[in-house]
């Protein structure tokens, strides 16, 4: 059974930084693309970043380019993202999923069966 637990949300001001990690269980963890989401209140869930199995591509939703890194640990079974330069705008409960198939921000999240149950991360101004 594929399970992905999110941590390192919390309350940070504007400017400032997270790391949460995504820590896998269940799976094959380098067969699996992982892909970071966000949800903020009364929005639908959205893309954020994405990493393929080996790490050797990523992708960023524009909002977060710049600004955003996804990278991934096989041996730990962990991917990270680090969040610099963080706004008001990025405050959301950020999910992790996996899956076979490449994620990117065209997937839509009704393809993704395997979810984490989420982190929040809340920017102050």
């Amino acid at each position: 059974q594929v399970q992905l637990v999110e941590a390192g949300g919390g309350l940070v001001q504007a400017g400032g930084s997270l790391r949460p990690p995504c820590v896998a269980s269940g799976l094959t963890f380098s067969s699996y693309n992982i892909g970071w989401f966000r949800q903020a209140p009364g929005k639908e869930r959205e893309f954020v970043a994405a990493i393929s199995r080996s790490g050797g591509s990523t992708y960023y939703a524009d909002s977060v380019k710049g600004r955003f890194t996804i990278s991934r640990d096989n041996a730990k079974k962990t991917v990270y993202l680090q969040m610099n330069s963080l706004k008001p705008e990025d405050t959301a409960v950020y999910y992790c999923a996996a899956d076979r198939s490449l994620i990117t921000s065209a997937t839509p999240t009704t393809a993704l069966g395997a979810w984490g149950q989420g982190t929040l991360v809340t920017v102050s101004s």
